[in-house]
């Protein structure tokens, strides 16, 4: 009984989704936004950035409900392991505008923009 309890555990966690930190950036060419005047860059930079803060705080909900589920499968009930959701586009777009705030990034240092790029606390925005 001991290692079932333990096998659920390990396939409960391995299921749970990523809290916003831990959701790296995907590649994203920085060659789209050549074209982009320090303006549009800035201004791309902001829409971005304002899904992004939106998803960390959605990613960060899921990665919580997906604790309360797995710690719920292991100690209480086995068959909550099944409400475990895991990661999904949504960590997927996550990881997307990630890369493409980078990109920006290069792009304006690049340029020479002068726009500040901050790396806002992940936790802070949820």
């Amino acid at each position: 009984m001991r290692h079932v309890v333990v096998l659920m555990a390990a396939l409960a966690t391995a299921a749970c989704a990523k809290s916003a930190d831990k959701v790296s950036a995907a590649y994203v060419s920085p060659m789209q936004f050549q074209s982009y005047s320090c303006q549009q860059l800035a201004q791309e930079a902001e829409r971005i950035s304002a899904r992004a803060i939106a998803l960390t705080g959605a990613q960060n909900n899921r990665a919580t409900s997906d604790a309360v589920a797995t710690t719920v499968a292991v100690v209480i009930f086995w068959p909550a392991a099944f409400l475990v959701g895991g990661d999904d586009a949504q960590t997927a777009e996550l990881a997307r505008l990630k890369g493409e705030m980078d990109a920006i990034e290069q792009v304006s240092i690049q340029k020479k923009c002068g726009i500040s790029f901050q790396r806002e606390d992940v936790q802070k925005a949820s």
